[in-house]
């Protein structure tokens, strides 16, 4: 005891690389629940700048456990490369923990996601392509291979034999591809698990001994909230679930143990792929915040949708985890604009509401009403004070605080760890 979930809480890329590095130097371990490497975290630090998939952000802080937990699906593939990459800037990675309860995203898995996307069309759901949804649904139809599997030659033949040949008939059949070779994707999973052995191991375990010695657990989200599988825009979703409800399954810590619920917001809002996004800008503001930010895809480089702060979504974000705190980031992209705008509800069929609708039809029919605020008159970039901030600014935040409905006790303005505004020290 305790535990804290950092969360997105809008459409993914709100910035929780930083935060989750940040909040780190003050946990013991930190567990990354859900997605896969469909989902990208920057960190900044005195090492350099690292671009994340599968490795939990706290593995900067030389006495944090960094886990990779059940709820994730592993691409053994891209977590090697990623290990090389990190461990050639003298980053130790024998600390890293990989869930032997994890699934393995497979070749087939990576090769049917990009055939189905392909036959989709225009109906195309903007996948990564990257094998994540496949892999979720193998792990749900009893079918999937996991981490501890990489390191069970026998139970492995008998198991992938099996997967494979009804692959090789989807893949086959369906879409007239080649099949994969049974010998080659056999060997190419023990080099994996050779590879990887040292650092598989019951996570469940490891937790669970951490949270009985009193050692503080940081629960490591990505992607999302509204791209909850559930609960958010579906069908334009993940694959699995980005909540708090996902921490718990996808790390195995009981609902008991959490301290803080910690939702991570933009100050803006930003959207890979496609599905409704009521605040969107298709003018030269959405270019301008796009490019002043760089909003393009950490794994994908696929450029952003841009939009104002969307209040509702952020309060229905809020109700789904129940958020005991909040982020506030990239604060410092809006330093250059006039005004700023904001949410505060939707316009439906000549009905305005405060709600997020549950009907996909009623978000795409959906108007943003915006409530125009003033610009700040001076930047905010690097502050590291509250009170340094300029009166419009804090305006701003005060609006946020209100339609989210829980406090912002962290600020990011800038991409380094010293680029932070605390209020309140989050992780006692």
């Amino acid at each position: 005891m305790p535990a804290y979930g950092v969360l997105g809480g809008q459409w993914g890329d709100e910035g929780k690389g930083k935060i989750v590095d940040l909040l780190s130097s003050n946990v013991d371990m930190v567990v990354r629940f859900s997605g896969g490497n469909n989902a990208g975290h920057t960190v900044n630090n005195s090492l350099g700048e690292f671009k994340l998939r599968l490795i939990p952000s706290g593995i900067f802080w030389p006495t944090v456990i960094p886990v990779i937990g059940n709820g994730v699906v592993v691409d053994p593939e891209q977590l090697i490369n990623e290990l090389t990459e990190i461990e050639s800037s003298h980053v130790d990675t024998s600390r890293l923990i990989i869930s032997d309860h994890a699934h393995v995203v497979m070749p087939y898995h990576i090769l049917l996601d990009q055939l189905e996307e392909q036959s989709k069309g225009n109906d195309a759901i903007g996948t990564t392509g990257r094998g994540i949804g496949p892999a979720y649904m193998d792990k749900a139809g009893r079918v999937g291979i996991r981490v501890g599997d990489l390191v069970a030659p026998d139970y492995l033949k008998l198991r992938l034999s099996s997967v494979l040949r009804q692959k090789n008939e989807v893949l086959t059949k369906i879409y007239g591809a080649e099949p994969i070779n049974f010998d080659d994707l056999y060997e190419q999973c023990i080099d994996f698990g050779n590879r990887l052995r040292s650092n598989i191991a019951s996570s469940q375990n490891v937790i669970f001994t951490a949270l009985a010695e009193g050692k503080k657990v940081l629960l490591e989200g990505a992607q999302g909230a509204l791209l909850d599988l559930d609960h958010g825009t579906y069908p334009y979703v993940t694959s699995s679930s980005p909540m708090m409800g996902g921490a718990v399954i996808g790390s195995g810590v009981p609902p008991s143990q959490i301290a803080e619920t910690i939702g991570v917001f933009k100050a803006y809002s930003t959207r890979v792929g496609a599905g409704p996004m009521i605040t969107e800008l298709h003018d030269s503001v959405g270019n301008e915040i796009r490019n002043l930010a760089w909003e393009y895809g950490t794994v994908t480089g696929r450029p952003r949708r841009v939009g104002w702060f969307d209040g509702i979504a952020a309060k229905y974000s809020s109700q789904m985890n129940g958020y005991s705190s909040c982020v506030l980031t990239r604060l410092d992209v809006l330093d250059e604009l006039p005004e700023v705008k904001i949410c505060t509800g939707y316009l439906i069929d000549g009905k305005e509401v405060d709600f997020f609708p549950a009907s996909y039809s009623d978000l795409e029919k959906a108007k943003p009403i915006l409530k125009t605020m003033a610009g700040w008159s001076k930047p905010t970039a690097g502050a590291s004070s509250y009170e340094a901030l300029p009166a419009e600014a804090k305006d701003y935040i005060s609006e946020i605080e209100n339609l989210i409905g829980a406090p912002i006790d962290l600020i990011s303005t800038g991409p380094h760890r010293d680029e932070s505004i605390i209020r309140r020290n989050i992780i006692g």
